[in-house]
């Protein structure tokens, strides 16, 4: 499946030593796949793997709160910030739960027939504040508009060849497939020791004592800090532009671009533009974006780069949904 990686040659899991064979190891235990584009993508950036995996498999896979409600959350996210990749992909996952009529009424666009689902998507797609969600919910919302924008960025839209995961037979055949491993209890916190030594920063008030919220905590730290690989001016346009972005996809074109771009040095800008377009617009990120930036710089630096811009937009979404935002902006519809 070459065809599904745009920019970064991934480790493969034959060739995998060190961190990354380690988590490849266990995300082919718990998650029941041995080969996931979504990480091999991050292979270049061994901390962004792990801390990717780790928050994603304490958020969507361990805990106490039911998978099939999780699922929803990952699925209204990857439809809000419109990865199909995602959407794909977490629609058979919602087929594994067992829960069939649920997966494809949402992949039409339709509302789940029990409230508790209805409520669930209806908050992963609009990220207003919601009560009565706890931390596994909301690790699993931030992690999904992470994992989206990387996604988006750095792979195509084709989970399986011939794009034959937009057939609801072949969806439901896979999460047959996948039905045993996804339904079985996972004991929180066994990621851990995969991000241990690792950068991290405080946990999140909304996950505080939490494995989801201390793999987040790793997350934020180690995605944040490809914000080295630009420049001052840079980093400041990229960090202002989301701290001022209202939540909604920008207007088609570039335009949207050149108010923050504005201020920055000729030589910062393909790397500020980068960056904003992986936070803001990732399905937008085009070959030419990348090679005004890249010129001779390892995949390792793209991925980076790529989370900077990710959790920088992922943060920002942390505000609206636990409510830190300014009443008067907290109007995330759509998300990118």
């Amino acid at each position: 499946m070459a065809g599904q990686f745009r920019y970064v040659t991934p480790v493969e899991p034959q060739g995998a030593t060190g961190l990354v064979a380690r988590v490849y190891a266990q995300l082919a235990n718990d998650f029941g796949m041995a080969r996931m584009a979504v990480f091999l993508t991050l292979s270049p950036a061994e901390e962004v793997l792990a801390a990717t995996w780790a928050t994603l498999r304490e958020s969507l896979l361990a805990g106490d709160e039911p998978r099939t409600a999780k699922e929803v959350v990952a699925l209204g996210v990857s439809m809000a910030n419109r990865c199909p990749f995602c959407v794909a992909a977490h629609t058979t996952l919602l087929h594994a739960t067992g829960d069939h009529r649920l997966a494809e009424t949402i992949a039409a666009g339709g509302t789940p027939a029990d409230p508790r689902h209805a409520e669930l998507l209806a908050w992963a797609r609009t990220g207003r504040v919601a009560a009565s969600v706890g931390a596994e919910h909301i690790g699993t919302a931030l992690i999904f508009h992470f994992i989206n924008r990387m996604a988006s960025a750095l792979l195509t839209e084709n989970l399986l060849p011939g794009n034959l995961q937009n057939s609801r037979l072949v969806r439901s055949v896979g999460g047959r497939v996948m039905s045993r491993t996804v339904r079985r209890p996972l004991p929180p916190g066994a990621s851990l020791p995969l991000v241990a030594g690792l950068p991290a920063l405080p946990e999140p008030s909304w996950g505080a004592g939490t494995a989801a919220g201390a793999a987040y905590a790793v997350l934020r730290a180690v995605a944040g800090a490809g914000a080295h690989l630009l420049g001052e001016a840079a980093r400041a346009a990229v960090t202002s532009a989301v701290a001022a972005w209202d939540g909604e996809h920008p207007p088609m074109g570039r335009a949207w671009l050149d108010g923050p771009l504005a201020g920055v040095p000729a030589a910062e800008r393909p790397g500020a533009a980068l960056a904003l377009l992986a936070a803001l617009a990732p399905y937008r990120v085009t070959d030419a974006d990348v090679a005004a930036w890249r010129g001779s710089r390892p995949d390792e630096d793209l991925v980076r780069l790529c989370a900077f811009g990710a959790i920088t937009a992922t943060e920002r979404m942390e505000a609206f949904i636990t409510g830190r935002a300014a009443a008067a902006h907290a109007k995330p519809g759509g998300r990118s």
